[in-house]
């Protein structure tokens, strides 16, 4: 089955500042905030969520198509790409725009400064999900929100399933139009907080939103994930992990550990199972797309935590 997963591809450039910000903010001044703060250097990661699901999935022994889009500074991204095996065919090229980018500053007080640009994210991918021979099943992510109503529109015209994941795409939403956008998925993914603002938004409870989906999936970090339906709520209990680095990324590991499962035929709750397992993995290093591990390993760890083949 083809995996199609709509959402952003991003740049993240890190940098630590060796000292706090509040030493060089006056607070009587900040009507006339204008400071300065040298950093001790800059690193670069590959990033988005488009990006950050394709990444694990191709681990995972998929080749999913990206459609997002890309800045002219794209040849390390696609570079990277193409060396876990991702195609590029879905990406388009914007080549007046710089690709979406995050500069993120930290101090010693673990305070973070955040600018972000989401240079060729204004603009819609334009790739068509006809292409799609076959079975599919697609990922609607935080991306361009055009692209994120206009794929889910796609698929509900093509039959083909489709998992919506609002995340931090949500401020700019209306309740009507989520709603709407929600309708007809296979599955509505978030974790609890985003199930909150979607229940407010949309005026539904879990039991509306159930009218409109077939499933909810919440993740709950280190307290695994609940898979919700019109007749159960099943708890999945988060993996073990050797030693926590960094949660960042463990939600875009756990969609492609579920996505890899629903492609494979799995029921909801063993591809949920998949899901916490690959989250284990993104936890234990530093940034979205460092961590590494062979199908045979991930198939030992899924049978550890869940004694099952």
């Amino acid at each position: 089955m083809k995996i199609f997963i709509s959402g952003s591809l991003a740049y993240d450039r890190i940098m630590d500042f060796p000292g706090r910000f509040s030493d060089h903010i006056l607070p009587d001044k900040l009507h006339i905030l204008n400071v300065c703060f040298t950093v001790n250097g800059m690193i670069e990661k590959f990033g988005g969520t488009a990006g950050n699901v394709a990444y694990s999935l191709s681990l995972l022994g998929e080749r999913p198509v990206v459609v997002a889009t890309i800045g002219k500074d794209y040849a390390a991204y696609f570079s990277w790409l193409k060396q876990n095996g991702i195609p590029v065919e879905g990406i388009r090229i914007i080549d007046e725009e710089f690709t979406a980018g995050a500069y993120i500053t930290t101090d010693k007080a673990d305070n973070q400064i955040t600018g972000f640009n989401p240079g060729a994210m204004k603009h819609r991918a334009g790739y068509s999900l006809e292409k799609a021979d076959g079975g599919a099943i697609c990922l609607v992510a935080p991306g361009n929100l055009g692209d994120m109503i206009g794929y889910a529109e796609d698929c509900r015209k093509g039959g083909i399933p489709y998992v919506c994941d609002p995340g931090q795409s949500l401020t700019q939403w209306d309740g009507k139009a989520l709603r709407e956008w929600i309708r007809g998925s296979l599955l509505l993914i978030t974790n609890d907080y985003e199930l909150e603002l979607v229940m407010k938004m949309t005026g539904e409870d879990k039991r509306g939103l159930l009218s409109l989906t077939g499933t909810l999936i919440t993740t709950l970090g280190e307290k695994g994930s609940l898979v919700s339906t019109p007749h159960s709520a099943v708890p999945i209990p988060a993996a073990e992990v050797d030693n926590v680095v960094d949660p960042t990324g463990a939600g875009d590991a756990y969609r492609s550990g579920l996505l890899k499962g629903l492609a494979g035929g799995k029921d909801m709750l063993t591809a949920a199972k998949m899901g916490t397992v690959a989250a284990a993995y993104a936890v234990e290093r530093y940034g979205t797309q460092e961590h590494r591990f062979s199908h045979e390993d991930f198939m030992e760890r899924y049978r550890r935590n869940f004694g099952e083949r």
